[in-house]
């Protein structure tokens, strides 16, 4: 599903990832961890193909990123969602404006984004609130809208990058059931975090990066 081959990223004399070497399956569940600045987000954004490498190719689904043409990988990344720590959503749109701006964008009819928003937000709890607004909402409410509009494309792939990270552990524990749900219908998923809560009792694949290389790496039994 998703390879790459000694794979570095420069930016000037800044090396934030070293040779990496990494296959990821279809369907897995993967844990990507280290320290700040250890080059997760780094990672991620490769993946996504919002920057390219410095050296070294990155399959996704055997195709090469670094040699497909600009519009084609535009195409495939909305196959790829993406969700953020800080949410990313727009202020001025509602709910239901926040999530159906990512099929909106991809040319799709109104009356298929009304049903798959309406049904997406159902799916994340948040049906009652579709009117509202993200500041009108708690900070598990917004990440609820975040992953809602990552997903709502069925993305064969699922980027998180420290998703939990600014919320307490009683919503860290309802979002990380949301991504369960997620990884379980067969979605491959590739989560972000520096959090130990998170990974002292996981039994997931877990990447451990440290000044962006892979210095160990913990497969479940």
């Amino acid at each position: 599903m998703i390879k790459l081959f000694n794979v570095s990223k420069r930016y000037g004399q800044n090396v934030a990832l070293a040779d990496i070497n990494l296959r990821i399956r279809q369907g897995e569940f993967v844990f990507i961890t280290g320290p700040s600045g250890a080059g997760k987000t780094t990672l991620l954004r490769l993946i996504f193909g919002a920057q390219r490498p410095s050296d070294g190719q990155i399959l996704i689904s055997n195709i090469n990123l670094s040699r497909i043409r600009r519009a084609k990988l535009d195409l495939m990344r909305r196959k790829i969602g993406f969700v953020f720590q800080d949410f990313k959503l727009l202020p001025g749109k509602t709910v239901f404006q926040n999530v159906a701006i990512a099929l909106e964008v991809t040319g799709e009819r109104q009356a298929v984004i009304r049903k798959k928003t309406h049904q997406m937000l159902r799916a994340v709890g948040l049906s009652r609130k579709e009117t509202l607004y993200p500041q009108e909402l708690s900070g598990g409410e917004q990440q609820r809208i975040a992953i809602a509009r990552a997903i709502i494309n069925d993305p064969i792939i699922l980027l998180a990058d420290e998703p939990t990270g600014s919320l307490d552990p009683d919503i860290t524990n309802e979002i990380m059931l949301l991504f369960r749900t997620i990884n379980l219908r067969g979605t491959t998923l590739l989560f972000a975090t520096h959090s130990r809560e998170l990974l002292r009792d996981t039994d997931q694949r877990t990447i451990h990066l440290r000044h962006g290389q892979v210095v160990q790496e913990t497969k479940p039994e």
